[in-house]
């Protein structure tokens, strides 16, 4: 175990560390602040499967749909500053867009996961995924699912390009562009899409492990449901072999291919939990914070066929599916067991990257719950 870890979270480190020793970990970070203050800064394990090269202080591991709480983040940014309008429809934008009956749509809605666009109905190629303009044409081109605004649906994979090709016409830069330069920067962290061919020794290989009870996706009927939809086209989208490979590290995909670590999550996060600024970064005003945070939308999902909250880009914590016991908690797990989350009210962040993937009947990941448990019994 390397790190720092302040004497009043001691009981976090001995979760953490009881983790590794359960052999749930491969290699992992855990980064939690309170109030902005850095409290817990925790790295162990190895980047390799055959545990061969030590997981270190600026490893970093592709964080998946955590993704998309960094580029919520980066919308956040835009809006307070009167690039994006959340209310505008989105083809005001993005004029393309605007086939298929979707030209009033706005833009909160790609946010609130009710867009109706969580699939692409025609069969992409292996590679599509890396593709830009292959991923908004496509969407721009889509009749939606249902009827936006009527219900929600995680966009698990297209997220990314739907809120991304708003900001990148409405700023003239790719999202992966500002998240380096408006948020990474000025905090001195490791957010990386695409990730630069410099970077990939220290970044992590990934160890995919299924439960013996099956996922939880395996309620999926696969011909009526969307979530097959949803997560198999272009079929890039569930092949873990291929997150490592050039081609999906060089790509932007703003929905699942960051790389970072827990520190650098944590550090952003923190920000949020600050009210929206610190003396290196700020964001956006609390009350913009506070309207991205809140839960907008709540109930049964149209693509996960389960329940499901969010906010504008961020997942909300529900009793189904806890973030621990704050009740405003918000942020974003990634595929595997990833997080990136604060705690309005306990002025707490949090970041954890890993990469043992794990997948079983359960949403919730079984490294989680004593972290969590440890964490609120020192506050």
């Amino acid at each position: 175990m390397s790190g720092t870890c302040d004497s009043a979270f001691s009981a976090v480190e001995e979760a953490f560390a009881a983790n590794v020793a359960d052999g749930l970990e491969l290699g992992a970070s855990l980064s939690i602040s309170v109030d902005g203050h850095n409290v817990v800064d925790l790295w162990d394990g190895h980047l390799d499967a055959a545990r061969t090269v030590p997981w270190e202080r600026d490893s970093l591991v592709c964080v998946f749909s955590c993704t998309k709480g960094v580029v919520a983040i980066a919308t956040m940014w835009a809006v307070a500053r009167g690039l994006v309008d959340l209310d505008a429809p989105v083809a005001t934008y993005w004029p393309e867009f605007a086939a298929e009956g979707k030209e009033q749509l706005p833009v909160r809605w790609l946010l609130t996961h009710e867009a109706g666009l969580p699939a692409v109905a025609d069969r992409m190629p292996f590679g599509s995924l890396s593709d830009w303009e292959a991923m908004t044409t496509a969407l721009a081109s889509q009749r939606p699912w249902w009827e936006p605004g009527t219900a929600h649906g995680y966009h698990g994979v297209t997220f990314g390009h739907l809120i991304g090709e708003v900001l990148r016409r409405a700023t003239g830069r790719t999202v992966g562009e500002i998240i380096r330069s408006e948020l990474a920067a000025p905090l001195g962290v490791d957010l990386a899409m695409p990730l630069a061919a410099a970077l990939d020794a220290r970044t992590s290989e990934l160890v995919v492990e299924l439960s013996p009870d099956g996922t939880f996706f395996d309620q999926w009927n696969p011909t009526t449901s969307i979530g097959p939809r949803a997560f198999g086209n272009p079929p890039d989208c569930n092949d873990p072999a291929h997150c490592t490979t050039e081609a999906f590290r060089r790509a932007e995909i703003p929905a699942a291919n960051l790389h970072s670590n827990a520190r650098g999550l944590d550090r952003l996060f923190s920000v949020l939990a600050a009210g929206g600024s610190v003396d290196e970064l700020s964001v956006a005003p609390a009350e913009l914070v506070e309207e991205f945070g809140r839960c907008h939308v709540r109930g049964d999902d149209r693509v996960m066929e389960l329940p499901t909250a969010f906010g504008l880009g961020f997942e909300h914590t529900l009793p189904e599916w806890p973030f621990g016991p704050g009740e405003r908690t918000y942020g974003h797990n990634g595929s595997g067991g990833s997080l990136a989350l604060v705690d309005p009210d306990a002025g707490l962040s949090l970041g954890y990257a890993m990469n043992r993937l794990w997948w079983g009947p359960e949403r919730t990941d079984p490294r989680w719950r004593p972290i969590f448990d440890a964490l609120y019994a020192c506050l």
